[in-house]
């Protein structure tokens, strides 16, 4: 076989874009016509010839060594006295002869949800608020002392409301009796643990002397947005800030109320009451203060220019017993009454002129008398009827 480059340039038409195009086919029927003659040889010595070899698929495949199979340790035999173990039983009989069994915690394991396994591990729970922390005041108020959830703070319109808020619902004694407060009061935590303290520590034992102790307070006003005295335009009142109580009575164990401002109550028990809260709250207003204040008793801890303090609260006496409607008899020993002079000589003259005068101008008397009383009584029974005008009714004219 023949191939050498000058006859096989020859069969190409000539050109200047095919010529180097021929020339590389030419080239590579060279080779492979080099590798076809040295074939026999290099297979005699099986070596490969040239990288070629394995491209057109002339060399001879060499056998492969037998792949040694690595030791894989196997797991120890399951005791007979262990308790069988939980496997998914639609996998188990789904699951194909030979497989490795799963691992103990794989049976157990539920594949995650779409979204779930979609979402991002830190997205996967929201963080929850940090709780805020309770004031000194709470912590302070607890239910040994008082019952009083707290309530969220509270900002209304010209800075009503406030911050650390608590329903006084009842105030508990040592003894663990509980005192309500009707209805419950919406206070400042340092307003609620200055009334539980004075229920507590002065009202208590005082009431116990009365009638068994103190059951409920007579809560009349708490918490309420409004200007002082509910006038229109006023300075913001201390109610307003969650800081007042109006205290009206305190209801006994036997059923009775006391009232602070009833002045059939006595006076001694009144004054001690007014003692107590003047030394406890800086706004002390009662009876006397105002006319807006005398059914009940305005408390409250406003803070003023070097602790300056209100106490009004004036406790009067008890309304005297109501007097009889008649005078009283005049006694039997009591002396004659006096008569004025003046009648006394009236009556006097007309006894002597009647002393002077006969039987018989005393009778004509009497007939004079009787006479002008008849006439008298004729002049009145006697009417005078006038005549009543008439009125002309007007004649309708038509125009």
């Amino acid at each position: 076989m023949n191939c050498s480059a000058e006859k096989a340039s020859r069969k190409w038409p000539v050109g200047a874009f095919r010529r180097g195009g021929a020339a590389m086919v030419t080239a590579a029927a060279a080779l492979l016509c080099l590798g076809m003659q040295a074939a026999p040889a290099e297979a005699a010595r099986g070596a490969p010839s040239s990288p070629w070899d394995d491209l057109f698929g002339t060399r001879p495949q060499r056998s492969h060594k037998s792949a040694r199979r690595s030791a894989v340790p196997l797991p120890r035999p399951r005791p007979a006295e262990a308790p069988p173990a939980v496997t998914d039983a639609p996998a188990a009989a789904h699951a194909p002869a030979g497989a490795e069994p799963a691992p103990p915690g794989a049976a157990t394991q539920r594949p995650a949800a779409p979204a779930e396994a979609a979402r991002p591990p830190e997205m996967a729970k929201p963080a929850e608020p940090p709780k805020p922390q309770l004031s000194a005041c709470r912590q302070a108020l607890t239910e040994e002392i008082a019952i009083a959830p707290s309530i969220p703070d509270i900002h209304g319109a010209g800075g009503c409301g406030g911050e650390d808020l608590v329903r006084l619902e009842a105030i508990v004694l040592p003894d663990k009796r509980k005192v309500a407060v009707k209805p419950a009061a919406i206070l400042r935590c340092k307003m609620a643990v200055a009334v539980a303290d004075w229920v507590r520590t002065d009202i208590a034992p005082l009431a116990q002397t009365l009638g068994g102790g103190i059951s409920n307070l007579d809560n009349f006003d708490s918490f309420e947005c409004r200007g002082r005295n509910r006038v229109v335009g006023a300075q913001l009142s201390e109610h307003g800030r969650a800081n007042a109580l109006d205290v009206r009575a305190f209801g006994l164990a036997n059923g009775k109320s006391i009232s602070l401002t009833d002045r059939s109550v006595a006076r001694d028990l009144r004054e001690t009451v007014l003692r107590s809260v003047c030394a406890r709250f800086s706004t002390v207003l009662g009876p006397g203060s105002d006319w807006y204040h005398e059914d009940h008793i305005h408390l409250d801890l406003a803070e003023r220019r070097n602790n300056y303090r209100i106490c009004q609260w004036n406790v009067y006496d008890p309304l005297p017993h109501v007097a009889p409607l008649l005078p009283a008899e005049r006694p039997e020993t009591a002396p004659p009454r006096e008569v004025a002079a003046k009648s006394d000589g009236g009556r006097l003259d007309a006894a002597k002129a009647d002393h002077g005068k006969s039987d018989q101008d005393k009778a004509d008397d009497g007939k004079a008398d009787a006479a002008e009383s008849d006439d008298a009584a004729a002049s009145d029974s006697v009417v005078e009827i006038k005549p009543q005008p008439t009125k002309k009714r007007r004649q309708s004219r038509r125009f």
